[in-house]
């Protein structure tokens, strides 16, 4: 994906997950916004003046990371929702394991506290190690990697959203599910 797509992509971020209106946006209680609202709110600023339906698609088809979705006429973030309304999210059997990266400061918190979402909607989990030390590694040089019993903790009441093939959301995860 070119260099333009990318920078277009964290500007549908921030309209869709951090700060809608911002953009003069309204997102219904799943976080869905109709698709020309979108497109209308990014004509107003420069340099997108003349972004398309297309170069979204095209964000969706070449991303590595699927942070959107777009269903009939209506465009959504997956995840990562910093806004103060709740996404409301479709509760799901999460894979037996999911890993969390994390700093070995937070993570002795974690041990003691549990995952809270903290300035985030909810937590967000990774399906493999490789991901969640790449996010860790945003805030440490050395991480810690934290495994999470997915499974169990669902079957003991812990509600698990699908966000995409590689990131899991929880409200929260109590400490038992977590080791090291």
């Amino acid at each position: 994906m070119g260099e333009k797509l990318k920078r277009l992509s964290k500007t549908i971020s921030h309209a869709l997950r951090h700060q809608p209106e911002a953009y003069g946006l309204q997102l219904d209680a799943e976080g869905w916004v109709p698709i020309e609202a979108l497109l209308d709110a990014l004509h107003r600023r420069r340099p997108w003046q003349h972004v398309s339906l297309a170069d979204i698609r095209t964000i969706l088809a070449e991303s590595e990371k699927q942070r959107f979705e777009i269903h009939r006429d209506r465009i959504r973030a997956l995840y990562g929702h910093s806004t103060l309304e709740k996404v409301e999210k479709q509760a799901a059997v999460p894979p037996e394991t999911l890993y969390h990266g994390t700093t070995s400061q937070a993570a002795v918190a974690i041990y003691n506290k549990g995952l809270l979402p903290m300035k985030r909607q909810y937590v967000h989990l990774s399906t493999d190690e490789k991901t969640a030390r790449q996010v860790a590694l945003r805030r440490t040089s050395s991480p810690v990697i934290l495994r999470i019993a997915a499974l169990k903790a669902h079957q003991q009441g812990v509600r698990f959203y699908l966000g995409n093939e590689n990131v899991w959301l929880a409200d929260s995860i109590p400490p038992a599910f977590i080791t090291r």
